[in-house]
């Protein structure tokens, strides 16, 4: 029997708050995994994170502080 599995696998948090998050797609048979992807995507501070796992909700609510939001909009509008 196959089965698809997605799920959330990585979440990483870097210096200027965006969240990288991995997500993994494997293909199992009979219980082992015969194929896998993956799949990375970043949630930047200030973005709508309100579809995201569960996980990556709450990492986003606790370092996209209003501080966090503000310096990255800042650096984004240097030159």
């Amino acid at each position: 029997m196959l089965e698809k599995i997605i799920s959330v696998d990585l979440i990483e948090v870097v210096e200027n708050g965006c969240v990288q998050v991995r997500t993994k797609t494997a293909i199992m048979e009979d219980g082992k995994q015969i194929s896998g992807t993956f799949h990375r995507h970043v949630v930047a501070p200030g973005d709508d994170y309100s579809k995201q796992d569960a996980r990556v909700k709450a990492i986003c609510a606790a370092t996209h502080t209003t501080a966090v939001v503000a310096a990255y909009k800042a650096a984004a509008a240097k030159p």
